[in-house]
């Protein structure tokens, strides 16, 4: 029973001592992901592949709007056949228009989520590189509820970023 304790108290001690000179870093993840230079340019090359699509529909939209101006205004003098007919095409254009909008939508998010998750990685990359490079035994992110401003590396990550090649 003695050697259980003197074992146990040992252990204790030792794990003490090992722990006394841990270095501990914290990094601001949606801080870096605001300010990361790649986020930026990120953002520019998916207006760049979109813009001409979201004009499309801009413009879908106004010519369904203008049609649907167009019956109200002249519903009157337009006999029930051609009422009927220019209602179809209407509702086939909202149709259209629906399922552009939401082929869209889905092209959109994947390339959003593709080029996020390659900020991710060049995120952990550089995360990694300076953990490496000043000796760091643990970096935490997400979940810390206080951070002392000395441990905080975020503003280091960020720098790295900006020097990393896209």
């Amino acid at each position: 029973m003695k050697k259980k304790i003197a074992l146990f108290l040992g252990l204790l001690f030792v794990t003490n001592v090992s722990f006394a000179d841990l270095k501990v870093g914290f990094v601001n993840i949606p801080a870096v992901l605001e300010k990361a230079p790649q986020a930026e340019k990120a953002k520019k090359r998916l207006e760049q592949k979109f813009s001409s699509r979201d004009k499309q529909l801009v413009a879908q939209q106004k010519e369904i709007q203008s049609m649907e101006e167009k019956l109200t205004r002249d519903a009157s003098v337009m006999s029930s056949s051609e009422k009927n007919n220019f209602e179809k095409d209407i509702l086939n254009k909202k149709r259209d228009a629906k399922r552009a909008q939401q082929e869209f939508s889905e092209d959109f998010n994947a390339s959003r989520n593709e080029e996020l998750g390659k900020l991710q990685r060049r995120i952990v990359e550089a995360v990694r590189a300076i953990a490496k490079d000043q000796d760091y035994d643990l970096l935490l992110t997400d979940g810390v509820i206080y951070a002392n401003d000395q441990i905080d590396i975020t503003a280091q990550v960020q720098q790295k970023l900006s020097t990393m090649p896209d």
